[in-house]
């Protein structure tokens, strides 16, 4: 279920703020200056604010109309290194390529899983990283089994792997 954009306030407030190292999420990613990422489920912008101030372009994505204007204001002074892309990403053709796909907390959100992960394959360059943060409280070890196997059906390899007690993390490479 995609959490209602009435309840933005636990996305974005001092508490999370304090406790989530935004600037390891970017590093452990492998974001920087040079990257076009591309952010699934930005929600009201929680790390959106970080990407714009690292990285190169960041494409936003988001479904709900109601978070999308909470991000444009969160957002706006980046002006045009941020664009905010309104729907579905199952259904979406994305024209640019990323370096980058941020999955923060969001693919287990995802109704559409394979046509989401078909888009997102599509969007990451050869070489590109695909990094998938998901909370553990609602993304048991199988199911972010299934989501890595998904990509890695899709030409990504993984890098990376960490079930953590808040957080299951999975950097993978797209190999082809």
């Amino acid at each position: 279920m995609v959490c209602p954009s009435w309840l933005s306030f636990i996305l974005y407030n001092p508490i999370r703020k304090a406790c989530t190292d935004r600037e390891r999420i970017l590093d452990e990613s492998g974001i920087t200056g040079d990257s076009v990422v591309l952010e699934v489920g930005a929600g009201n912008g929680f790390l959106t604010e970080a990407l714009a101030q690292r990285a190169r372009k960041v494409y936003a994505v988001e479904l709900q109309e109601k978070m999308i204007r909470k991000l444009y204001r969160r957002v706006r002074q980046y002006g045009e290194l941020v664009s905010i892309i309104h729907g579905d990403i199952a259904s979406l053709v994305l024209r640019e390529a990323a370096d980058v796909c941020l999955l923060y907390y969001s693919f287990h959100e995802v109704d559409r899983k394979r046509e989401a992960a078909d888009v997102i394959s599509m969007a990451v360059r050869a070489g590109g990283i695909l990094s998938i943060y998901e909370p553990t409280i609602e993304v048991g070890k199988l199911q972010m089994q299934e989501t890595t196997g998904l990509f890695a059906q899709r030409g990504f390899a993984a890098e990376a792997v960490r079930n953590g007690f808040l957080t299951r993390f999975a950097r993978l490479r797209k190999t082809g």
